[in-house]
């Protein structure tokens, strides 16, 4: 079996050759040996031109001749969770979804990034007492990485 230290030692290699914001977001190395290396950038996704070039770096430097495998590089796409803590970086000004670890969910605008934790702005019209219309609040939600669960981008066509 192709172990994964080896496999993200040779990711790595390349994207720090690139040297253009490019990082590693997983890789899986099913039973069968079918690789699985995502990457993302910064900058942006990362370019199909960076895929092929981690891909050719991985795949040039294990040997078929002692073990078989398949080896898929892409990205980790709009609609998977957050894996690493790059993907919370580079999407903050963007709507989340952040589903807990316990139970409930918050959505909104992730605004900041701390090693520890995040801070999601929420709005929402509210009936304020003593006051005929609802009014637009706003609330500043700071969570705790180790009480996430899971957190996602909102995709939304507006």
């Amino acid at each position: 079996m192709i172990k994964k230290e080896i496999v993200q030692a040779l990711a790595q290699e390349r994207m720090d050759e690139m040297n253009d914001g490019t990082y590693l977001v997983s890789i899986e190395i099913s039973s069968s040996n079918q690789i699985l290396v995502e990457i993302d950038n910064m900058e942006g996704g990362a370019s199909i031109h960076s895929c092929i070039r981690v891909s050719r770096n991985i795949e040039h430097n294990l040997d078929r001749e002692v073990e078989d495998f398949e080896l898929s590089v892409t990205t980790p796409g709009l609609s998977n969770p957050f894996k690493v803590h790059q993907q919370y970086i580079k999407n903050v000004g963007r709507n989340v979804k952040v589903l807990f670890k316990d139970q409930g969910s918050v959505e909104g605008k992730l605004i900041e990034v701390n090693d520890n934790d995040i801070t999601v702005e929420t709005e929402s019209k509210e009936k304020i007492e003593g006051r005929k219309k609802k009014e637009l609040v706003v609330r500043q939600h700071n969570i705790l990485l180790e009480n996430i669960k899971e957190t996602k981008i909102v995709i939304s066509f507006k």
